[in-house]
């Protein structure tokens, strides 16, 4: 048994899942829960909030404008702010990484409920379509495309904004980069970015996938 310092697979192995708290398994699973609950609940706020700019044009400006305030304040000062509230929890990263989500999705559903023919609509209305239901079947559709295009920034970016949370002990993967700053130590960098990429890629590869099977119409007409 060698003496020098554990190989990248060795380190990984130790470490997968050891049954603490700071295992990459335990890290992983709190990556995905601060990443996901912002995409989620960013795009739940969003969808209405977007409808009511596009029924009420007055509204987008200062809605636009204050969400971009938002997303141009540093992330660590917010943290900081809220920990008086929220306390050391994952609650601290995951408000500031819906309101960075909501300020990247709104002016997407907002672009494309905008983008919807208005002989559409008014093809919808002949055919006796509630507003509810033009909205549900024939807005909401095609505004699709744009909507996911701008849920798939908001996916890589969350995914990519949960490790600053590690500077308030709640980062998930990004605390492996802390405990590499702290004992320096190569192999919880690595196993950290490339955890993070592939994170990213999956869920741009599900969206992706989404879209495909919720705009088929789309295929059919690049495939004519």
């Amino acid at each position: 048994m060698s003496d020098g310092p554990p190989t990248l697979w060795e380190w990984f192995a130790r470490n997968w899942d050891t049954g603490r708290v700071g295992s990459i398994s335990n890290l992983l699973s709190d990556h995905l829960v601060m990443s996901l609950v912002p995409i989620v609940a960013a795009l739940v706020l969003s969808l209405p909030l977007g409808l009511a700019c596009v029924r009420f044009r007055w509204l987008y400006q200062p809605t636009s404008g204050l969400m971009n305030i938002l997303y141009a304040l540093p992330s660590l000062p917010i943290f900081m702010l809220l920990i008086s509230v929220t306390g050391l929890s994952q609650t601290t990263v995951i408000i500031p990484l819906t309101f960075y989500a909501m300020a990247v999705l709104i002016p997407s559903v907002v672009d494309g409920l905008g983008a919807v023919p208005d002989h559409v609509r008014q093809s919808a209305v002949a055919m006796g379509f509630t507003p509810v239901r033009r909205l549900v079947q024939v807005e909401l559709p095609i505004a699709t495309p744009v909507v996911l295009a701008g849920l798939r920034v908001v996916a890589v970016s969350s995914i990519s904004l949960v490790s600053v949370g590690a500077l308030i002990g709640q980062g998930g993967l990004g605390m492996l980069f802390t405990r590499a700053y702290q004992n320096p130590f190569l192999p919880p960098v690595i196993v950290g970015i490339v955890g993070i990429v592939l994170l990213a890629l999956v869920a741009d590869g599900l969206l992706v996938l989404a879209q495909r099977l919720l705009t088929p119409w789309v295929r059919a007409r690049r495939a004519s």
